[in-house]
């Protein structure tokens, strides 16, 4: 049986804007805090938690991608 996806969760710039504030505070929201920021934003704790992954992985790997960029001009080895 196919697996039905849930249908795109589209958020406002207001709502974006709300979610990047409440990343740069915490990257990892408890139960209570998502529900809180649900409430504020409009969306299910669910898609809180969602966004959250993927806000992490997206963090993750502009992490990874500046420090691959300071690798450019390596310090030589002594």
């Amino acid at each position: 049986l196919p697996v039905k996806k849930k249908p795109r969760t589209f958020y406002s710039a207001e709502q974006l804007e709300e979610l990047e504030k409440m990343f740069q505070e915490d990257h990892y929201p408890d139960n209570e805090k998502r529900r809180e920021i649900a409430a504020v934003v409009g969306v299910t704790p669910q898609r809180i938690l969602v966004w959250f992954q993927n806000r992490r992985a997206k963090w993750r790997k502009l992490q990874k991608s500046s420090v691959k960029g300071n690798r450019k001009y390596p310090a030589p080895s002594s």
